[in-house]
């Protein structure tokens, strides 16, 4: 045989790391944490293995665990002590994500995202104040407009307690200019924002619902999260988020969107982050418990791929198993 390319010359031990197309750092990689104010203990997490709901007084020490691995950045959830129509406890001065990202930010030396989205702190589980007789009408769901004004109130609420990066989350169509408009006026022009500019209505999202007690209580989330069908569609919630002035542009799930996290980094020039949501996590959890995959080795290699996919920045509920070993 005369083979002038032999592609396996480059697969060799000594080699491999020098061509190796994608690295996967620590500092890629970013960390949820769930601070719950109706609890004075930390409660794990059955759905999501290794995880837990921590106190806000405990909130400190969670995160310092998450910094002893390696990785720099957490994500801060809240699981507020009481809940209303319109989700009041997520702008609070003294709402659970406000005190904590205060303690956080005063004693350890992490970058301090927060998800701003109403869905934990309404008592109907929505993103927005819903419309009148939406619990009827299955046609109908969260009131946009009237939304918008309540994610600047909250997105201005966690910077003032020392948020480096808002994330909104909720998917309400103008809610990037509605929240870098209050942020600018409120003097945090300089606090960037990450979108998650293309959020899909998915089924891998059932154990967050559990660990964040966001779930509907009635209908669901279809009228305002994306149909996993389309991906063109992706590029028109993007480019009008970039438009409204975002920062940072999430796909969430990663795993099922890999091409539309492809497709982001192809057509925009702007940091692009993936959310590697708790189903995907669980899956791999459940199928290595039964024996039937090596967990170590397929969730590096399920962030390896996302990271190849042109994803910047990755929240991952397995960022410090796998800093660790990174």
């Amino acid at each position: 045989m005369d083979l002038t390319r032999r592609p396996r010359r480059l697969r060799s031990d000594g080699v491999r790391p020098l061509v190796r197309e994608t690295d996967l750092s620590a500092s890629d990689l970013v960390a949820p944490v769930f601070v719950d104010a109706t609890t004075d203990e930390r409660v794990a997490i059955e759905s999501m293995p290794g995880h837990e709901r921590v106190p806000v007084d405990r909130a400190v020490e969670r995160v310092r665990e998450v910094l002893e691995t390696g990785v720099e950045a957490v994500i801060v959830f809240g699981i507020p002590e009481s809940k209303d129509a319109e989700g009041s406890r997520a702008w609070a001065e003294d709402g659970v994500v406000q005190r904590a990202v205060r303690a956080i930010t005063d004693e350890t030396d992490a970058y301090v995202i927060t998800d701003v989205c109403l869905c934990e702190y309404t008592d109907h589980g929505h993103c927005g104040i819903v419309e009148d007789n939406a619990r009827e009408e299955p046609h109908m769901t969260v009131d946009n407009d009237r939304t918008l004004d309540l994610l600047g109130k909250t997105a201005v609420s966690h910077a003032e307690a020392g948020a480096d990066m808002i994330a909104p989350s909720s998917m309400t169509d103008g809610m990037i200019g509605a929240i870098r408009g209050a942020l600018d006026e409120r003097g945090f022009e300089s606090t960037p924002i990450m979108s998650y500019a293309a959020k899909y209505e998915s089924a891998f999202y059932g154990p967050f619902r559990d660990a964040a007690d966001g779930a509907p209580a009635f209908g669901d989330r279809r009228h305002y999260q994306m149909d996993p069908a389309n991906g063109r569609e992706a590029m028109r919630e993007v480019a009008l988020d970039v438009e409204e002035g975002a920062d940072v542009l999430m796909v969430k799930p990663a795993l099922p969107y890999l091409d539309v996290v492809a497709d982001v980094r192809e057509s925009f020039d702007h940091p692009v982050a993936a959310y590697n949501v708790s189903g995907e996590y669980a899956m791999l959890h459940a199928a290595a418990e039964k024996g039937w995959l090596d967990l170590e080795a397929v969730a590096y290699e399920s962030l390896l791929s996302i990271k190849r996919a042109g994803a910047d920045i990755i929240v991952t509920y397995f960022a410090e198993d796998v800093a660790e070993r990174l």
